[in-house]
Formats: C-alpha cells, sequence, structure tokens
C-alpha cells in the first residue's frame, strides 16, 4: 500500500535527501512586521503608563470592563475555590503529575560549595534563587494546566521567592483546572491579563504589577515578539517553535501506535513536525495504512492534515543506526526510540530536548505526569540547549577568598598577564598586594 498523499516519503537513499530533510525542517520564526510594530507600541506604552496601559489594552483585546487593576489581580482564595469544586478525577491527575513533576526536579537542585587550596585561598559558587518569576499561561481558545506544572514546580523547587502568573480571560471566561493548577503549585499573586501588555507589565513592572527577574512559559506570536524584546531587561526561558516529535520504529511496535504518537504532536497545530524513521519500508506502509484508517475520528483532523501535509515524512533508513544519525541533524524536541532494545541507542542520540525510551513511552505521558519537564528545545535548538529545569531559576556567584599568601603567588601570574593586555591599573592592583 503507498503512503497517503497528504504526507511525504522520503528515503535517505536519494541523492537529494539531505537537501529535502534540509527544506522540510525550515521554519522562519520572525515575526511579521504588523506584529513586531505592535508589540513595539505595545511595550512602550506599558514602560511608560504601567497600569493604565495595562487597564487599556485588556479593556480592549480581552473585552473585561474592569474599573481599576483590582478587578484584574484574583484572591487566593479564589484559587482555592477553583480547585475544590473541580471533579475528584482532575484533582487527583493534577495531584499526581504534580507530585511526579516535583519529585523529578528535586533532583536538579544544585547546592553552593567551596574547596581550600594548600595556602589557604578558599574557591567556591554560591547557588541563589532567583527573587521573582513570572509565569505566562495561555488562556482564550487553549487552557493549559499542564504549563502551570511544568513552569510553576521547577520555580519552587529552586527557591523562587515570588511567582507571579498572568493568564488572559477574554470575555471573563476562567478556566478552573488552570486556575486549580494555579492554587496546587502555590502562585503568589495571579493577574488576568495577556498578550505583549503582560509581558511588558512583568518586564518592566507597573504601579501595581512587581517587576520580575525571568519571564517563562508559552504564548502566541505576539507574546514571543514581546519575549524577544525584553531579553536583557529580564531573563526568559526561550522563544519557542511548533512542536516536534522524531520517532525511531525498528517495525516491533503496533503502527496505530506510532500513527497516534504523530497525530499527538500534529494537533497542535498546523506548523507542528511528526516524523518516522524506519529501515523496514513494510512498516512505513503499515504506519501510513493507519494514519488514513485512523485519521477519520480525530476531533482536530484538519489541523492535523495541514501538520503532517506541511510538515510531517516518513523516512525510510537503512538501519538503526542511521537513523540515530539523521535524529541527531534533525535534533528533534521530541525523540522516541520505538523499538525492542532501545538502550544501545540511547547511547547514540547527542541532539534531543526528550528521549522516550521503549514502546510504551508516549510523549504524551511526558506532556502531563512523567516527571521531566515538557518546555523542551525546538527548531534543532537541542544542539545547544536543554529541558527548562531547577537550573534556569538558580544562579551562580562565583566565591574567590585569596590568601595572603595565595595573593603573592597568583598576583605575578595576574601582573604579567595585565601587562600584556596593556591594563597598567589591572596589574598595579595585583602588584601592591605582594610588592607592597
Amino acid at each position: 500500500m503507498s503512503a497517503p498523499l497528504f504526507i511525504r516519503r522520503m528515503s535517505t537513499r536519494q541523492p537529494e535527501f539531505l537537501s529535502e530533510l534540509k527544506r522540510l525542517l525550515a521554519f522562519d520564526d520572525s515575526a511579521d512586521d504588523a506584529i513586531e510594530r505592535a508589540v513595539a507600541e505595545i511595550l512602550a506604552n506599558v514602560r511608560t503608563l504601567g497600569d493604565a496601559a495595562v487597564l487599556d489594552y485588556t479593556r480592549r483585546f480581552d473585552r473585561l470592563p474592569v474599573a481599576d487593576m483590582a478587578g484584574l489581580e484574583l484572591p487566593k482564595a479564589e484559587l482555592a475555590a477553583a480547585f475544590d469544586v473541580l471533579p475528584e478525577t482532575q484533582k487527583a491527575a493534577l495531584q499526581t503529575a504534580a507530585k511526579r513533576v516535583r519529585a523529578y526536579h528535586e533532583r536538579q537542585k544544585a547546592e553552593s560549595w567551596e574547596f581550600t587550596e594548600a595556602d589557604g585561598t578558599r574557591l567556591g559558587q554560591k547557588i541563589t534563587p532567583l527573587d521573582r518569576v513570572g509565569l505566562y499561561v495561555p488562556g482564550g481558545k487553549a487552557a493549559y494546566p499542564s504549563s502551570v506544572l511544568m513552569n510553576a514546580l521547577p520555580a519552587k523547587v529552586a527557591g523562587v521567592g515570588e511567582l507571579i502568573m498572568v493568564t488572559p480571560t477574554p470575555g471573563g471566561g476562567r478556566n478552573p483546572l488552570v486556575l486549580g493548577a494555579a492554587h496546587l503549585v502555590g502562585v503568589d499573586r495571579l493577574f488576568t491579563i495577556g498578550g505583549a501588555q503582560a509581558v511588558a507589565a512583568l518586564a518592566y513592572g507597573t504601579q501595581t504589577i512587581p517587576q520580575v527577574d525571568k519571564i517563562v512559559g508559552p504564548g502566541n506570536a505576539y507574546v514571543a515578539s514581546a519575549k524577544r524584546r525584553v531579553f536583557g531587561i529580564v531573563g526568559i526561558d526561550m522563544v519557542a517553535g511548533p512542536s516536534e516529535v522524531l520517532i525511531i520504529a525498528d517495525g516491533s511496535s503496533d503502527p496505530d501506535w506510532v500513527a497516534m504518537d504523530l497525530f499527538a504532536q500534529a494537533e497542535h497545530d498546523e506548523l507542528a513536525q511528526s516524523i518516522l524513521l524506519c529501515p523496514d519500508a513494510a512498516y512505513l506502509d503499515a504506519v501510513a495504512a493507519s494514519i488514513l484508517r485512523l485519521l477519520p475520528d480525530m476531533p482536530r483532523r484538519e489541523t492535523i492534515t495541514a501538520s503532517l501535509s506541511g510538515r510531517g515524512a516518513l523516512i525510510h533508513v537503512a538501519d538503526l543506526a542511521e537513523a540515530c544519525v539523521v535524529a541527531n541533524r534533525i535534533a528533534p524536541e521530541h525523540l522516541e526510540l520505538s523499538v525492542a532494545d532501545p538502550r544501545p541507542l540511547v547511547d547514540k542520540i547527542r541532539n534531543a530536548g526528550a528521549i522516550f525510551i521503549g514502546p510504551y513511552a508516549s510523549e504524551s505521558l511526558g506532556d502531563y505526569c512523567a516527571g521531566p519537564n515538557h518546555v523542551l528545545p525546538t527548531s534543532r535548538s537541542a544542539r545547544f540547549s536543554s529541558p527548562l529545569g531547577v537550573y534556569d531559576f538558580q544562579k551562580r556567584s562565583s566565591l574567590i577568598d585569596v590568601s595572603q599568601a595565595g595573593a603573592a603567588s597568583l598576583g605575578p601570574v595576574a601582573s604579567t598577564l595585565a601587562h600584556g593586555e596593556r591594563l597598567t591599573a589591572h596589574a598595579r592592583a595585583a602588584e601592591l598586594r605582594y610588592k607592597g
């Protein structure tokens, strides 16, 4: 059976494979000029006018007729009430996921350290949590309680002093699952604002909303553009591109499982990317058949179809070793090793945001409750960056406690190098401590 017409078939044996793969992976993450101009104006107004600008944009864009900023901050009692009224199944799911995410991230927490040299000089590193972090959680059409857990819990484990959450509520609609998750993780303050204006308020501070040290969390094109522009004034987690999954299969897994895992990424949006690598051409045909059979029952089948036709692929490789080579070139956000003996392949993978080992490790478990963070590098940035973690909410300060004997031994080294750079004051500062 041939592959469905809407998903491309590729082979590493094709002469133009690498150039075709490059075109498949290409993604332009630059915002259009209209978005950039709008975001620049919003940031400037919030920076200058503070609360007044935030109120104006919230009334206009979210259709909230609020009189003042007090109408945009939800008291903790309301968050607790939202959690209390959740169905027991949702409460239990949130609690289980939160417990696992917290337990995983507890293992990432770094501690300060020092060591003493023979002459009494002490060197080390001091670990300090950020004072205040802003968490952006999308609202409106989409509601993501999992984003609350994944962004807030590592910050809490790191010891962040205050967590400020912002989430838009267009037309006043509030998602109880998102608010319940905010209660569960211990968000300190929550404002019902969104868009570039919320990013600006967190980055610059207003009369009501305190300035944060770092902004984390996903958002639309306006939010992404705003995060790019305020980086340097505050830290950001990343500017994420569309979601991605790459599956390496050997033909031993149920093709329906693999097809559904491809769907799970494709249903995010039309630009999401789902790719399958397999050395068994007949298995690629079987997965293609599963795609055709399962797709009609998917509520988001139009989005899935657009994603698979635009950026998806079924790729025939020579063997699993070559599959790993191709995977490292792609550097995917999510990598599934749906093979009978996956462990040997793990050692061959250098570039991936998260590695799902074996056929039972579906990517969706990682999205919600396995424990590791689901905020992952996209658009090949797994070549040089890592998942969000506790380390993103901690700072490292170097400790340098030099003894008199240490100054005498290190001073000449510093002096020589400083003179070599023609920085006389640097050299003299070192020399005064051992020459007098």
